[in-house]
């Protein structure tokens, strides 16, 4: 694959109550806003909501898997929590090349809910050798 300015892969994924409660025991992050109806439900997000880096985790599986794939070392990640992200919802994750020198890319990473809402949004530098395809 070419890996050129502007590409852009999107992928759909949503995460369940039981991968937060995993998250949670890996972790050790146990904050009842991520688990708990009754905590949750007296905060302004009225349920549990998902912990900022197990939503923003895609990012890693896209950049290591897809784009620009194996191989992918990550520099720098910026982020933006927009909005809470909430389970058993489906988001779409969105990454886009928006400069490429050598083997290294600067993307926009962005998380978006059913109705185009940017849940999470910033930008990420990686080094891929696979990103020398280009030419630059």
């Amino acid at each position: 694959m070419k890996f050129e300015v502007h590409n852009i892969f999107e992928e759909k994924f949503s995460f369940t109550q039981e991968q937060v409660n995993r998250f949670i025991e890996l972790t050790g992050d146990n904050n009842p806003i991520h688990y708990d109806e009754e905590f949750s439900g007296l905060t302004v997000f009225r349920k549990p909501i998902i912990h900022g880096f197990l939503s923003s985790s895609i990012f890693s599986k896209i950049l290591g898997i897809h784009m620009p794939g194996y191989g992918t070392i990550y520099l720098k990640q910026e982020m933006n929590f927009r909005r809470p992200m909430y389970v058993d919802m489906v988001y779409t994750c969105v990454v886009e090349i928006l400069e490429i020198e050598k083997n290294k890319a600067r993307l926009s990473t962005k998380i978006l809910n059913e109705n185009n809402e940017i849940m999470i949004d910033g930008f990420a530098v990686v080094l891929n050798d696979n990103l020398l395809q280009t030419g630059n």
